[in-house]
């Protein structure tokens, strides 16, 4: 039965379209949105099971292929972290096909826009439940696909297929580095399945790269590449990080993002919320043990996590569609997961996902809300006053910005759960993970608590800020939007409340889970720990050194304890969301909430981050210009000029020409006829004469 909760929701992709054209869009919806809700019941039944019951298991379906020793299998991968995933990915799937029931009722292709839905969570699972490289390969490259099919969803628009055709492109480049990493793991292993792989590194097996003479210790093993030798698990482990950067929407692959806003509000929560931008997260934490034993590999994923968290943070602070606000969020937030992963707190980083899905997915679709109910305005700027217009709506996104904000009592818990929204309690993990690394002495760990914490007061800032220029203050709204306002029907609330429910609870119930006192039996072995599973120390000076060393949270749950940190690091992150909220109170809550700030309009500051760091326009300038005139040139002077103008194009003139030529000798006149047949007599009796003369 298990696999079941994978082929679900293809079960509603393939019916969609047949059943929209037999029985009306309607049946279309009822019948994806009824699969994957079964799904979705399936996995919270697995979820039990296997994370909280400890019942892991892998459930090989076929052989997918094999050739010579590349062998790999399609298979369902039952463990903690793949239940976690398939609880996140078919919840808000679910919550997002009601909810678009409501959203997308006036859109004439309804059919084939649940189609796209379903098939973007069945390529999700499949990636998530993947037992080997290849597999989770192609659910990688199908939500990839999905993803492109569902941002261009209104393909009539032109903005809508840029945006589609960017973050192909853009996904693609990561891709590469993607496949690059798993050609390298069959390279160095000769398999691409977890078991083999993850356990050859975990026991420190010996290896023998393919066609080398002889091996050595997986983490000491090195490859050789231009004369040049490489820590064979760096090179892999940074490999697949590329490709986890460009699905994530990392620092330099990013600009794809928030032009994926695009595709319809729902489809906006369901790629950024919890599923195709969670996936690279999905994958460092998945392979686990090789950022355990490539530390630079590690240090890379910290560095680019904080620079993220914090640059999408600064972008935010400026933007006025309420869209892209919420996009830049996600991008933020994802550079948390990120540097967690790096500093080797891989539960607090699925912690954050974990809980980032519900508050994420809780603003996105009551954005989505907020523009259905005025008409289809984005503009933060053109609204105020809406709380009077969607009350219900209003409050709902006021829950979801206190729990992204992270609202709640640091250092106060009841019982082993601390006090707090849900997004308080996994960011602050975070952040004290980080704080803990860098103490610690782990590379870039003290810059990502410091970048954490400058990104926590901007996400208050500019979070705040949507609220107050959307909801509070004077309406903006025109005229003829404010006397047909609409409340959205209960199908598009009744998933927001689902939602906001678990963006006040979901970090409080399930902290001692993840991230505290159960962790390491909840986890059961799905998240690798160089820590737990490192050998007792020689002698008692060796003791002291190993137990002495500062850990992060997650290692301390993993041994019964619990960190020790100073007061300040406990609430520095209340500060700073409590100095972004005050900073945009006053900003917007007292005289015009439009009036010059302190970054004012034409300073180079404002342009700056008004512009994204000018982050397209570098790569317009150093990049696609570059290939359109490449491609102008090959094609029309390499192409038409040379190769079909002295091929093909340069015969087929000459034959042409020299047909001409030869037409204008038929003239169509009897005397140029006669004359020339007296010409030729004449040259003919020359000849004879001069013949026979010769002859004598």
């Amino acid at each position: 039965m298990e696999p079941f909760v994978v082929l679900l929701p293809l079960f509603g992709a393939l019916l969609a379209m047949p059943l929209g054209r037999m029985a009306g869009a309607r049946a279309a919806e009822v019948a994806t949105t009824a699969l994957v809700g079964a799904a979705c019941v399936y996995a919270w039944a697995l979820f039990f099971d296997v994370a909280v019951g400890g019942d892991a298991r892998t459930i090989s379906l076929f052989t997918w292929f094999q050739s010579g020793d590349f062998y790999a299998d399609w298979a369902v991968r039952l463990d903690t972290l793949s239940a976690v995933m398939l609880v996140v990915v078919n919840t808000v799937s679910f919550l997002v096909h009601a909810y678009s029931i409501g959203y997308m009722h006036e859109d004439e292709g309804r059919p084939r826009f649940f189609a796209y839905l379903s098939l973007f969570t069945f390529a999700m699972l499949s990636l998530v439940t993947a037992d080997n490289f290849m597999q989770l390969f192609f659910g990688w490259e199908g939500v990839g696909l999905a993803s492109y099919l569902l941002i261009g969803f209104w393909f009539k628009k032109k903005s809508a297929n840029d945006a589609a055709i960017k973050a192909f492109i853009v996904n693609r480049v990561g891709d590469f580095g993607f496949a690059l990493g798993i050609f390298c793991v069959f390279y160095v292993f000769g398999s691409v399945r977890f078991d083999e792989v993850f356990g050859a590194v975990a026991t420190n097996a010996v290896v023998t790269p393919w066609g080398a003479a002889e091996g050595a210790p997986i983490r000491e093993l090195t490859i050789t590449f231009l004369n040049w030798d490489f820590h064979a698990l760096t090179v892999m482990s940074v490999l697949l990080f590329i490709g986890a950067m460009g699905k994530s929407a990392q620092f330099l692959l990013h600009t794809w993002l928030p032009d994926a806003m695009e595709g319809p509000t729902p489809v906006s929560a369901l790629i950024h919320a919890a599923t195709m931008v969670t996936a690279g997260v999905f994958l460092v934490c998945r392979c686990s043990v090789f950022y355990e034993y490539a530390p630079n590999a590690a240090a890379l994923v910290t560095l680019v996590g904080a620079v993220t968290a914090f640059f999408a943070a600064t972008v935010g602070l400026l933007q006025d569609d309420i869209k892209k606000i919420v996009a830049y969020s996600t991008c933020s937030q994802l550079g948390y997961m990120f540097f967690a992963a790096g500093v080797g707190a891989y539960g607090a980083a699925m912690f954050h996902l974990f809980t980032h899905a519900f508050f994420k997915a809780l603003l996105f679709l009551g954005s989505g809300a907020v523009i259905h109910g005025l008409h289809h305005e984005q503009d933060i700027k053109k609204m105020g006053g809406v709380q009077a217009l969607l009350p219900l709506t209003s409050l709902l996104m006021v829950i979801g910005t206190l729990s992204i904000t992270g609202v709640g009592v640091p250092g106060v818990k009841i019982g082993d759960m601390p006090l707090g929204f849900a997004g308080f309690v996994s960011k602050d993990m975070i952040l004290e993970s980080a704080y803990a690394a860098g103490e610690a002495g782990k590379t870039f760990g003290a810059l990502a608590f410091a970048l954490g914490l400058a990104a926590a007061a901007c996400t208050a800032f500019y979070s705040w800020r949507l609220v107050f220029l959307t909801f509070y203050g004077p309406t903006r709204v025109p005229e003829d939007v404010r006397k047909h306002p609409h409340e959205v029907p209960a199908i598009m609330h009744a998933p927001l409340i689902v939602l906001a429910t678990g963006a006040v609870f979901a970090g409080m119930a399930f902290y001692s889970d993840f991230v505290g006192s159960n962790a390491e039996r909840f986890w059961n072995g799905a998240l690798y720990s160089a820590v737990e599973h490192a050998p007792p120390p020689m002698n008692a000076h060796a003791a002291e050194v190993v137990h002495g060393a500062p850990s992060t949270p997650d290692e301390d749950a993993a041994h019964g304890g619990e960190h020790e940190f100073p007061v300040w690091v406990l609430w520095a992150p209340f500060l700073a969301m409590v100095a972004g909220f005050v900073a945009a109170y006053f900003q917007y809550m007292r005289g015009d909430p439009l009036r010059r700030g302190l970054l004012r309009p034409g300073g180079m500051v404002y342009e700056f981050l008004k512009n994204k760091w000018y982050f397209d326009e570098i790569y317009d300038f150093l990049f696609v210009k570059p290939a359109l005139a490449l491609g102008r040139f090959l094609w029309l002077d390499g192409d038409g000029r040379t190769i079909d103008g002295v091929g093909p194009d340069g015969i087929a003139g000459a034959v042409a020409a020299g047909a001409r030529r030869i037409v204008r000798v038929q003239t169509g006149y009897m005397y140029h006829y006669a004359f020339v047949m007296l010409v030729g007599i004449a040259a003919l009796v020359t000849f004879i004469i001069f013949r026979l003369g010769g002859g004598r």
